[in-house]
């Protein structure tokens, strides 16, 4: 399964933000031990870096960088992607994008704690909570 991370999940385990960092800590986790491919779009990664270095300071912000690189997939974002959130039926460019960059890379759906973000989305879209079900039942 082959999964498209929101921001606000990843910046829930990097900053810690509870309640909400021990069910990304599953997800990560589900992603470590290849049980699901995680995906982050390339604003996903600049977005982070931007808050994380205000945060935790840029040499964490850096190191934390550099794990997800190791860690997930990362859709690009070009001009074909860019025109597809443009021509998308979202309310929100910068979720238009995401999304679209997760659908170019073929993710089977995506995860979110802002499920209303991504209404347009003809994928399915998961909380973090509805996921991590999924994936410990799958295990079962």
């Amino acid at each position: 399964m082959k999964i498209l991370f929101d921001t606000n999940v990843v910046l829930d385990l990097l900053l810690n933000r509870e309640p909400f960092a021990k069910d990304a800590a599953i997800l990560f986790n589900a992603v470590e031990s290849c049980k699901i491919q995680g995906v982050l779009c390339a604003t996903t990664i600049t977005t982070i870096d931007y808050l994380c270095a205000k945060s935790i300071g840029g040499t964490l912000a850096k190191q934390a960088i550099k794990s997800l690189l190791e860690l997930f997939l990362i859709a690009e974002v070009n001009q074909k992607i860019l025109v597809a959130a443009l021509d998308s039926s979202f309310a929100d460019f910068e979720d238009a994008v995401l999304y679209q960059a997760g659908i170019y890379v073929g993710v089977d759906g995506l995860v979110t704690r802002n499920g209303k973000d991504f209404s347009s989305a003809e994928s399915p879209v998961y909380t973090p909570p509805e996921l991590c079900q999924i994936i410990q039942t799958v295990q079962h």
